[in-house]
This record gives structure tokens, C-alpha cells and sequence, in this order.
């Protein structure tokens, strides 16, 4: 049962980072590929009907870890209390920009409020990279099964006083970064037209390439500081393919972009991130925290409720996520087509 939940918690994940994932790549571009306040609008207009529903997965994710894991919930939200700060206020900033945006007919108050929407989009981006760095690199859990991290000590990822950021930490944050901006410029070609489609498609193209650069430094820096991950890839079949289904979503994108079946490149963006992400959660099972001062490590089955509370956990997820999807399948068909109109409130 917890091997279960431990699947269902990192598919909610994978969720939130395809589907929100397009949201912070298109603040991240919002300043750079629309310049008037018309394209603005248009930019807002293409994700305004689903930002709020894609951040749903991240709320569930968190009530999940609650339920399932409160020994892994408790261990993190006290060590990471400042960076799980920062991504909370991030995270208002970025529904007030976009929500109060239309409120005030005034050009200083749309640019300030545009500023705020991209700022706090890439930032959210490289934290959530960061976060994910943490977890592949590991966090000092002590014989209490606690531990704290400052948001930074030093670069060194090697050094005993570790620090939420550091270099190996700060990679993951800029693949993650370079990522979503190019998965939300495949959204945005898909879903936009006119002018803010071309910038984006003359984005994504080169950010693609930078994209793949990028995995493989990740890659390479994951298999210099934690080796043993390989070691369980090899010994886990079901995820031999994964890496390569990746790769091949990521050469692709640009390809479909390029003979204008863009539909089918946001799709390929989206199995880019689900592969690499799932083969990460994979690799890493059954840990959820690890533990840099060993043996102390929090993983499925010493982090867990109980099984009898798990099953009944169950019988009420299976009928949520059912109507979960079914939302969300309702919703992106409703909004399908791409945007030409920017009516209020964008």
C-alpha cells in the first residue's frame, strides 16, 4: 500500500509540473515574446481559463503528502521553512498579477503587474528546480528524523553545513528554469497567434537545444554526487525506456514546430518533462527524503500512516481523481483552438 500511494503522490507531481508547468514558462516569457499591452492580454487570455485549475495538483500533492507521508510532511515543512515561504508568497504574487491585472485601467499599474507575473514566475521555476536538486542530492536528516537547511551556506555541495542552494542545487534550478520557459513557448505557439506565436516559435526552437545541453549536465553532476541512483536505474527494467522516450520528445518538439503541427509538439513538451520526471521518481523509490547523514532516510515505508488508514485514504482518492480528470478533460476541450480574442478581465 505505501509503494502505492508513493506512485500515486509522484504522478499528482508529474501532473502539476506539465500542466503548471506551461503557466511559469509563459511569465517567464510574458515581457520578452509580447510587447503592447494587446499581446499582453493575448498571453494572459491563453493560460487564464486553466492556471488556477493546474494549481490544484499542487494543493492535492501537499494534502497526499500530509495523509500518506505525515513523517516525510513534517521532516520537510520545518527543515525548509524559508524557501517553502518563498514559494508560498511567490505563489500569491502570481495569482494577484494575473487576476488584478484588468482591475485598473492604468498603464504603470498593468507594467507593474506584468513585472510581478514574470518575476515571480521564474523565480518559482528555479525553486521548484532547486527543491527537486534537494531531493536528488539529499538534506542532513539526524537521528530525530528531522533536520534544517539555510537557503544557502556556501556553493559546495559537498560541504558538511549544506544549504538549499548550491551549485550542484543551482544547475537543477536552471535546467528546470531553461525547461519551463521552453515548454510554455511550445504552449504558447500552440495556443497564440500573430506576433507573440512567431517570437515564441523563434524561442522555442533555440531553447529546445539548451534544454537537452542542460539534461545532460544534470545528468552527469547527479551521477558525480549520487552514483548509486545508476546503479539503481540498472536494476529497475520499466525504466530503461524512459530516458530515451525523453530524448526523443525533446528532438521532436522541434521538428513538429517546425512542419507546424503544434498541437502534437506541446504534447511531445509534455512527455519530455512526464519521462524525465517519473524516471527520476523511479530511480529514487522508495526514498523521499534522503538523508545525507546516514542511515537516515525517510522513505515510503518509515514516513508512512498507517496501511488500514492508507486503504480508506483510498476508497476517497479513487473517486476525487475521477472527477479530477474528468474536470480537467472538460475544460482544456471547452478551451480548445487557439486564442484570438483578449477580452477582460485580461
Amino acid at each position: 500500500m505505501q509503494s502505492l500511494w508513493y506512485f500515486l503522490l509522484a504522478m499528482m507531481l508529474v501532473a502539476y509540473a506539465v500542466l503548471d508547468g506551461f503557466d511559469f514558462g509563459a511569465g517567464i516569457l510574458h515581457l520578452f515574446v509580447a510587447k503592447t499591452d494587446e499581446e499582453r492580454r493575448h498571453v494572459l487570455a491563453a493560460i487564464g481559463p486553466v492556471w488556477n485549475g493546474n494549481e490544484v495538483w499542487l494543493i492535492a500533492s501537499g494534502g497526499v503528502l500530509v495523509f500518506a507521508f505525515p513523517g516525510a510532511y513534517a521532516a520537510a515543512f520545518s527543515g525548509m521553512y524559508l524557501p517553502l515561504m518563498i514559494v508560498l508568497w511567490l505563489l500569491v504574487l502570481r495569482g494577484l498579477s494575473i487576476e488584478f491585472r484588468s482591475k485598473v485601467e492604468h498603464p504603470l499599474w498593468h507594467a507593474a503587474l506584468d513585472a510581478v507575473f514574470a518575476f515571480s514566475s521564474a523565480v518559482l521555476a528555479v525553486v521548484l528546480g532547486v527543491a527537486l536538486g534537494n531531493l536528488l542530492r539529499g538534506v542532513p536528516i539526524d537521528e530525530t528524523g528531522y533536520f534544517q537547511v539555510d537557503l544557502f551556506t556556501n556553493l559546495n555541495p559537498m560541504n558538511p553545513s549544506l544549504g538549499a542552494i548550491d551549485l550542484f542545487t543551482a544547475l537543477v534550478g536552471l535546467f528546470a528554469f531553461v525547461t519551463l520557459a521552453a515548454h510554455g513557448a511550445t504552449f504558447l505557439v500552440w495556443k497564440t497567434s500573430g506576433a507573440v506565436r512567431a517570437r515564441c516559435l523563434a524561442f522555442a526552437s533555440r531553447a529546445w537545444l539548451a534544454v537537452l545541453a542542460l539534461a545532460v549536465g544534470v545528468t552527469v553532476a547527479t551521477a558525480a554526487m549520487q552514483p548509486e541512483y545508476f546503479v539503481h536505474f540498472t536494476r529497475r527494467p520499466w525504466l530503461w525506456p524512459l530516458p530515451l522516450v525523453a530524448l526523443v520528445a525533446a528532438v521532436f518538439v522541434r521538428r513538429l514546430l517546425a512542419t507546424g503541427r503544434e498541437g502534437l509538439a506541446f504534447v511531445a513538451s509534455a512527455g519530455f518533462l512526464a519521462a524525465l520526471l517519473v524516471a527520476t521518481a523511479g530511480t529514487l523509490f522508495p526514498t523521499i527524503l534522503r538523508s545525507t547523514v546516514a542511515p537516515y532516510s525517510l522513505d515510503a515505508y518509515n514516513a508512512s500512516a498507517q496501511a488500514a488508514t492508507l486503504a480508506i485514504g483510498l476508497a476517497v482518492w479513487i473517486p476525487a481523481m475521477v472527477l479530477a480528470i474528468a474536470y480537467f478533460v472538460f475544460l482544456y476541450r471547452s478551451f480548445r483552438g487557439k486564442v484570438e480574442r483578449m477580452d477582460p478581465p485580461y
